[in-house]
């Protein structure tokens, strides 16, 4: 798949089947996250997997149990502590995998270097033709002493980036961009904004 067409085509998808993602594709995409730039070439991150639906379903409520102590400082509180009440809302959406990138101790760039390596393992799925979406929601809860030790990860880490990762029901909606902002600094002219790839329109895929 080329470059522009998987960047253009990946969306956050929030609906899965439950066909297993075999270990081997999890590895490629793991292979192309650790391909990511890093400070000072330290790549720090750290990657667990975990593909067992009981312990999917434990941080799920777990870390709704969490950030609904502390939902009132939230924007929207209302809309998500309805949301986090919902006894049928699953964070991960019941995607069989997730794999969480983490890095040890509070390295100054960590949280760069693992949203750089994030980006790759997202756009290598899309190739994949898997679906992804990082979860906030599960952050919190995760970077707790429970949460380290539930992934077996030592209590000096600081979990970044989990990151589900299925196959999609449907092909996710096209989502509108709006026109990047740009100064130009120098005796450059700007150039004209660039043609979209075949198949989009205004920088949005169209999907069939």
């Amino acid at each position: 798949m080329e470059l522009r067409t998987a960047i253009r085509q990946r969306r956050a998808v929030r609906d899965y089947t439950q066909e297993p993602v075999s270990a081997a594709t999890l590895r490629e995409l793991i292979s192309a996250a650790s391909w990511a730039p890093s400070a000072m070439n330290e790549q720090p991150w750290h990657f667990t997997v975990v593909t067992e639906a009981a312990l999917l379903d434990e941080i799920s409520s777990r870390s709704k149990e969490w950030m609904l102590k502390g939902v009132a400082a939230m924007p929207r509180p209302g809309h998500f502590r309805d949301l986090l009440a919902d006894p049928d809302f699953h964070i991960f959406y019941h995607a069989p995998a997730l794999i969480v990138l983490s890095v040890p101790g509070d390295g100054q760039w960590g949280a760069e270097d693992c949203a750089l390596a994030a980006q790759n393992l997202m756009l290598a799925a899309v190739d994949q033709g898997l679906g992804t979406c990082w979860i906030g929601f599960a952050q919190g809860w995760l970077n707790t002493g429970e949460g380290h030790n539930v992934l077996g990860l030592p209590r000096q880490s600081r979990v970044v980036t989990p990151i589900i990762v299925g196959y999609p029901k449907t092909a996710p909606p096209p989502v509108a961009r709006k026109a990047p902002l740009i100064t130009w600094i120098g005796t450059m002219a700007a150039p004209p904004e660039p043609e979209p790839p075949p198949g989009a329109s205004n920088g949005t895929l169209i999907h069939p």
